[in-house]
């Protein structure tokens, strides 16, 4: 019987244990512990429903084209559940001198694909828009000189759109996701569907409007009817209870001739492999005593992020514009970093006649707001969405959520620190490194990461 410890209940860990938990059903020889140093499990997926509101107080969805948190959804029975974002009312907006503008139809990220929808927008300046156009004609000088390095988000966006774009919505679209400063962060890592698109077409506009028809149907995001928290319920019924440890720290981890030995504060135990699933700086602290290489290779900045929900009784009390929310550019004059409109983004996340808006904080107003109270917290949130907003009604549901340093920071080179960093995990007979920190930051990318992971060490 090979013993597997699995570090961390996030979602990583989490589908770990899951995939193990299946495939000893089906004959694997396997006996796992799942060590959670709090007293819940997933991590910063979870869903507060209250009043008929469904808030989620981390993502609220994924990319609908990585097919593989799709797929668990639907191994664990919640194909009815899938649903995709409201696309034919998409607009997203950016906070420009105190007013919303519109980012014009047909965007992806930055990218336009219909440059006439382009022409009428009012977010750009006519430089701008011209820069857009000249990236076309440009396609063959963008494909030659593309670099063979790695480079800033932000040198791969001047490159091809000049600093408007990337001050206007590159650098607050990609913040958003990543909680990350664009020239620092890697686009290898971050934008790797981008640089392929570059060294296929050279212009990014042309290989976008180059994709099948069927391709630009598909919902951008697919989220759970009832809240991605059904996602980790759904894992943890068929997860024997007996493997979970809530509420158990791991303090210590060596690997020698006797295998792996793990130590919490009641014992030590012995196991043939590890599934380290622990946020990045636990991680590296107890894998220091182990290969102090690993450990400096795993060393990476992260971002904190706080949200904020709000759920309306009355969306008439508080009209928003059509779309699915806004972003703000650094030096809008706003502590936000974007908030969504969540009842417009998906179907049945509020009770009839409700309004739901969640606001988002990151870098210095996070870390500012991490030392806060909730009530004091809320309050700033609604003073922001307020002075963009107009004046908010008093919420029927408030959700606060902080999460510290939650959102590592792909900075440039770092698959290439990756390569070397799996190099010696495997010389480490037994040791597999899981989470947001290595090969991608969304639920499809730990899902992938963490079924294969379970697979492969089963099969050993």
């Amino acid at each position: 019987m090979k013993r597997i410890a699995i570090v961390g209940g996030g979602i990583a860990g989490l589908t770990a244990a899951y995939e193990l938990a299946q495939l000893a059903r089906h004959g694997a020889e396997v006996e796992v512990v799942l060590f959670e140093a709090t007293t819940h499990l997933g991590g910063i997926v979870e869903t507060v429903r209250e009043g008929g509101f469904v808030i989620e107080c981390g993502p609220d969805g994924w990319v609908t084209e990585k097919p593989w948190a799709k797929a668990l959804a639907e191994n664990l029975g919640l194909g009815d559940e899938l649903i995709p974002s409201n696309d034919a009312d998409r607009k997203t907006y950016v906070l420009i001198d105190g007013q919303l503008k519109a980012m014009p139809d047909g965007m992806r990220m930055m990218v336009p694909v219909d440059l006439a929808a382009l022409d009428a927008s009012d977010l750009f300046s006519a430089e701008a828009k011209q820069a857009y156009r000249n990236e076309v004609g440009h396609a063959e000088d963008l494909k030659a000189t593309a670099p063979r390095h790695d480079e800033s988000v932000a040198d791969f966006v001047r490159r091809h759109f000049g600093d408007e774009v990337l001050e206007k919505i590159g650098a607050p679209l990609l913040s958003g996701v990543f909680g990350g400063d664009v020239t620092r962060l890697s686009v290898r890592a971050v934008m790797a569907t981008f640089v392929a698109m570059e060294r296929e077409h050279g212009s990014l506009i042309t290989a976008l409007q180059s994709r099948t028809a069927e391709a630009s149907r598909a919902a951008i995001f697919t989220t759970l009817r009832s809240g991605l928290g059904t996602l980790v319920d759904r894992m943890i019924a068929t997860i024997p209870p007996a493997w979970i440890r809530l509420g158990d720290t791991v303090k210590f981890l060596s690997n020698g001739d006797e295998g792996w030995l793990l130590g919490t504060a009641r014992e030590v135990e012995r196991f043939d492999a590890v599934m380290m699933a622990a946020p990045v700086d636990v991680a590296r602290s107890l894998l220091e005593p182990v290969d102090a290489r690993v450990a400096k290779l795993m060393e990476m900045d992260a971002s904190s992020a706080v949200v904020v929900g709000f759920g309306f009784a009355d969306a008439a009390g508080f009209t928003v514009p059509p779309g699915f929310g806004f972003l703000v550019p650094q030096g809008s004059g706003s502590l936000l970093l974007a908030a969504t409109f969540m009842d417009q983004k998906f179907a049945d996340r509020v009770p009839e006649r409700g309004r739901l808006v969640r606001a988002f904080f990151g870098g210095a107003a996070a870390e500012r707001l991490m030392r806060c109270g909730n009530d004091e917290t809320a309050a700033v949130a609604r003073l922001e969405l307020a002075r963009i907003l107009g004046p908010l009604p008093e919420p029927q549901v408030t959700v606060v959520r902080r999460w510290p340093r939650s959102l590592p920071q792909y900075g440039v080179g770092h698959l290439e620190r990756m390569a070397e960093l799996d190099e010696r995990v495997r010389a480490l007979d037994g040791l597999w490194l899981l989470g947001n920190g290595y090969r991608g930051v969304g639920i499809p990318d730990l899902v992938r990461d963490a079924r294969a992971a379970a697979q492969t060490l089963a099969a050993k």
